[in-house]
C-alpha cells in the first residue's frame, strides 16, 4: 500500500482518526500580498495550463509557482519538496512519493519538519485526493513525533491548480474546511498556507 492508494474511510479505520466536515474552517484568513513576479506569473500560465489541461501542466504552471512564493516569502523558514520519497511506515502503507511537501525549516536538502502536505488532484477530481492527503499528514505528523519536533499541527491541501480544499490534523483529529478556494484568491491560498508556518495553535 502506499499514499495513493488510501481513501478516506481507510484512513479512518487504519488510523482510528475522526474526521470533522466544516464549512469555512479558513474562510476568515485574512490574505497575504505577495510578489509582483506571482501575479504576472499566474495571469500568463493559468489560461494556458488550463487549456492544454493535464494534470504536468497544472503542476507546473500554477502550483508550483504558488508554493515557490511561500518560500520566497519565507526563506529562512521553508523547504519545499516535489515529487520526493517520503517512506515513515512501511507496514502502515505510509510510503511513496509526495506531490509537494512544505518543511517548517531552511534545510533543503533533506525533510526536516514536515508540515504540510499538497497533493495534486488527479483527474482534477478533488473528493479522491483527500484520502492520500490525509495518510501523507499523518505520516508527516509520525515522522515529526520520531524526530522529536515540536509541531503540533499538519496541514493538508489537495488542489487542481485552480482550486484548493485545505485540511489540519491536530492529534487524531482531521478538520476538513468543506469550502474551495480558488486560484484568483491566492492571497488567501497563500494565507492559509502559512499558517502551517506558525507557531502559534490557531
Amino acid at each position: 500500500m502506499s499514499y495513493s492508494q488510501f481513501d478516506i474511510e481507510a484512513v479512518r479505520v487504519n488510523f482510528g482518526i475522526t474526521i470533522l466536515e466544516r464549512v469555512g474552517t479558513f474562510a476568515e484568513i485574512p490574505e497575504i500580498g505577495y510578489s509582483d513576479f506571482l501575479a504576472e506569473t499566474l495571469r500568463f500560465n493559468t489560461p494556458i495550463a488550463l487549456a492544454i489541461n493535464s494534470e504536468k501542466s497544472r503542476s507546473e504552471m500554477i502550483i508550483a509557482p504558488i508554493l515557490l512564493e511561500l518560500k520566497r516569502q519565507f526563506p529562512e523558514k521553508v523547504s519545499l519538496f516535489s515529487g520526493k520519497d517520503f517512506n515513515v511506515d512501511l507496514e502502515k502503507g505510509l510510503n511513496g512519493f509526495c506531490d509537494f511537501l512544505i518543511s517548517r525549516s531552511p534545510e533543503q536538502l533533506t525533510i526536516m519538519s514536515p508540515v504540510i502536505a499538497v497533493v495534486e488532484a488527479k483527474n482534477e477530481n478533488i473528493e479522491a485526493g483527500l484520502g492520500q492527503c490525509m495518510a501523507e499528514m499523518i505520516a508527516s505528523q509520525i515522522f515529526n513525533q520520531q524526530k522529536g519536533n515540536s509541531v503540533t499541527r499538519i496541514f493538508g491541501a489537495v488542489t487542481t491548480g485552480s482550486s484548493w480544499k485545505f485540511m489540519r490534523l491536530s492529534e487524531t483529529t482531521i478538520e476538513v474546511d468543506l469550502n474551495e478556494y480558488f486560484v484568483n484568491q491566492v492571497g488567501k491560498i497563500l494565507g492559509i498556507l502559512s499558517l502551517g508556518l506558525e507557531e502559534k495553535v490557531f
